[in-house]
């Protein structure tokens, strides 16, 4: 005999007893896990729409960052970016002026971190999103529809010299403190190109503070995919490269005129996959900022599809939306 909400009531059962292992997928997997946990299982209904998706054999956009310095040159760089954030949303840049041992360095303590013993990394496992440093499965593990397989590490810097590293793990300190340094300038010159593709003021975006706008990504490894003409497309690594990620917010002050794509990423059984995405924050507690439609970008040929919304509300909607739910701006919609 069916009763009503116990296959609910078993899901959250099952959600929180490996919560409470504070040991995250790894921890599954170091047990000798041999079955997927259903709590990690897509519905099929989800798995056979994915099959009416063809997987595309073309390439994102790489972009050489090399000569910005130069006039000209800038100006086809801007272009450049214009065209990608328009059309996918989503770009690699190399010559981007972060060392490759940097890039190497991030990746080596983020793995260090998560093979080191369970019990140390348990001391960072918390859902409190007021802790600096945090360790966990799935932000939106009690809300999605499906976990994701992934553990995450989030770091969170509020001070851009970085001076204060004591709460970082030991195993990642070094190499994150020296990686945000060199992002943080990346970022502010992504921002500017940015801005110059919109044919706005080379500071138009940096000025308005920047939360959610952008996402530079490094990756070890393929998995990344987005989803481009009903179908989706590898980001293939490329050694030095970073992948940058157009972000809602960025689609709606540009009213559309740059795209948030939607992505995933896909795992393999046989090398783990690790990512390090950088999202610019902006400076805390400015929460009751808002965001609409730049007013540059606006005219009776080209009127808001977007309103005007409250940083507060933007962030409590996607913190209460699962990973998977696309389509987050269309609460937003003028």
């Amino acid at each position: 005999m069916d009763v009503p909400g116990a296959q609910e009531y078993d899901r959250i059962q099952e959600l929180m007893a490996f919560d409470k292992t504070e040991a995250g997928v790894k921890g599954l997997v170091d047990a000798g896990l041999q079955k997927i946990p259903k709590i990690f299982v897509r519905p099929a209904e989800e798995l056979a729409e994915d099959l009416n998706h063809k997987r595309a054999q073309i390439e994102v956009s790489v972009i050489d960052l090399g000569g910005l310095d130069k006039a000209d040159r800038r100006k086809q760089i801007a272009e450049e970016v214009r065209t990608a954030s328009e059309t996918w949303g989503f770009f690699q840049v190399v010559n981007h002026g972060i060392p490759l041992n940097v890039l190497d360095g991030m990746l080596d303590g983020i793995q260090k971190f998560n093979e080191q013993d369970v019990e140390e990394k348990k001391k960072y496992y918390t859902r409190d999103n007021t802790r600096r440093v945090r360790f966990m499965t799935n932000h939106d593990l009690f809300r999605s529809r499906t976990a994701n397989w992934r553990d995450t590490l989030t770091i969170s810097f509020s001070d851009p010299d970085q001076s204060d590293s004591k709460e970082l793990p030991d195993s990642c300190r070094e190499s994150t403190v020296e990686y945000s340094k060199h992002v943080e300038k990346l970022g502010n010159i992504l921002f500017e190109i940015l801005s110059e593709a919109l044919g706005l003021d080379s500071e138009h975006l940096r000025n308005m503070e920047y939360p959610g706008f952008l996402t530079i990504v490094l990756q070890n490894q393929i998995g990344l995919q987005i989803f481009f003409q009903n179908q989706w497309v590898d980001v293939q690594p490329i050694p030095g490269g970073l992948v940058i990620n157009i972000g809602d917010l960025l689609q709606l002050v540009s009213n559309g005129k740059f795209r948030s794509n939607s992505h995933r990423v896909l795992v393999d059984r046989l090398t783990p996959r690790i990512s390090v995405a950088c999202f610019f924050s902006g400076p805390l507690g400015k929460e009751n900022i808002s965001y609409g439609p730049i007013k540059e970008l606006i005219s009776e040929e080209n009127p808001p599809i977007y309103k005007e919304v409250l940083l507060s509300d933007y962030v409590m909607k996607f913190m209460t939306s699962g990973l998977l739910e696309n389509y987050l701006l269309n609460y937003f919609k003028a």
